[in-house]
């Protein structure tokens, strides 16, 4: 259970959203993650870039302050005493600098759906931005707050299985298989809204982070072979990247959105000199461990052999499932830990470990490169820093 949880009930946040309006999949998914743990109080917003819709918006969820657009509301909530102290974003990608940069300025916390940027000009913008602000920066990526991939990336740093020598990470979907024309599918297929990148960028930053989340390791190059394989689509929706890791390690990355017969597919594999690792997504209260020449071992979430860091994040004993929703109110309640040790002026957590602006610019590097790698006929490209 994460640390200090029961303390801090009755001590919410005060929660603002950019974004997330009427019909919006991910606004839903962000106001119940805030929810879970009471961590949060969502009282203002800019639900919808049309100001109609928006105020609809709030007035269907009860939101009290309701604004036009995000920069009224970022300077108004400053000005109040009893304004917002952070603010979800969760529009299309191209929209993330300019509404977390209005924020961050006016000393307000963000919490930003994934990828960081639709461009990595706009992605470097932003990680300035957050350094020169004091107010925290959280990077949604939900998946790193499962309890077994704490366990994992536990595992891996005291050496479980060894020096890293092989990483394999996948995200197969199949829901742009055909066109689709409704909103979720729209966004996401122009290039205008979501950057270069497709499937790289929807779900291939997803395994991506995973992958490096869990080992430690950042890419230093790659190679990549992106394809559109619906007629008349404008960016990539099948992609198959070589990865060179710092250290030595290679690793195997596929992400796509045409796949008939997978959902959410996710799955990690990580193999060094001592052992492996293997866990998916939609399994996900389950860790494969395998020692070298041992037999391999199943760990469970919060069972026998659970890591610290497998149980401060577990709600509920083990054979009772927990997953996405889970995963994502995980990283609301360590940001609230950090938010709230702001506010008293104490130390932050050790244990809290959520994505951040690093983590943000790195996923944009990622998509960039495989989007140069792409246009080079799948030639060996550098990370840009």
């Amino acid at each position: 259970m994460v640390t200090g949880r029961n303390e801090q009930l009755g001590r919410r946040i005060r929660l603002g959203m950019v974004g997330g309006g009427q019909d919006a999949f991910i606004g839903g998914v962000h106001r119940i993650a805030a929810r879970v743990d009471d961590r949060f109080e969502l009282v203002a917003g800019a639900l919808s870039s049309t100001p109609e819709r928006a105020r609809a918006s709030a007035e269907a969820l009860g939101i009290a302050r309701s604004y036009d657009d995000f920069q009224t509301m970022a300077r108004e909530e400053a000005a109040r005493n009893d304004g917002i102290e952070a603010v979800s974003i969760v529009t299309p990608n191209h929209v993330h600098r300019a509404a977390a940069e209005a924020f961050l300025k006016a000393g307000i916390h963000v919490i930003c759906d994934k990828p960081l940027t639709s461009t990595l000009e706009d992605a470097k913008a932003l990680h300035a931005a957050a350094q020169a602000s004091d107010a925290l920066f959280v990077l949604t990526h939900n998946y790193t707050g499962y309890p077994m991939v704490r366990q994992a990336r536990e595992m891996v740093a005291s050496g479980a299985v060894g020096t890293i020598r092989v990483v394999q990470v996948e995200y197969p979907q199949d829901w742009l298989t055909e066109h689709q024309d409704f909103k979720q599918a729209e966004w996401r297929t122009d290039p205008t809204r979501s950057g270069a990148g497709g499937s790289t960028g929807d779900i291939g930053t997803h395994a991506y982070n995973l992958a490096c989340y869990v080992t430690g390791l950042r890419a230093t190059e790659l190679a990549a072979d992106l394809d559109a394989f619906v007629d008349g689509r404008r960016v990539d929706d099948n992609g198959h990247v070589l990865l060179r890791f710092g250290g030595g390690a290679k690793g195997m990355l596929w992400c796509s959105q045409v796949a008939p017969g997978n959902e959410n597919a996710l799955r990690l594999r990580v193999y060094g000199e001592r052992g492996g690792l293997n866990w998916a997504q939609e399994d996900p209260n389950y860790l494969w461990h395998t020692p070298l020449g041992e037999p391999k071992r199943l760990l469970t979430r919060n069972g026998a052999g659970a890591t610290e860091a497998n149980s401060r994040l577990s709600r509920i004993p083990p054979g009772h499932p927990e997953g996405y929703l889970e995963g994502f109110a995980n990283i609301y309640s360590e940001a609230a830990e950090v938010i709230l040790a702001a506010r008293d002026g104490t130390a932050s957590p050790d244990a809290v470990h959520f994505p951040d602006i690093e983590d943000g610019l790195d996923g944009v590097r990622f998509v960039d490169a495989c989007v140069r790698s792409s246009n080079q006929n799948a030639a060996w490209v550098a990370m840009r820093d």
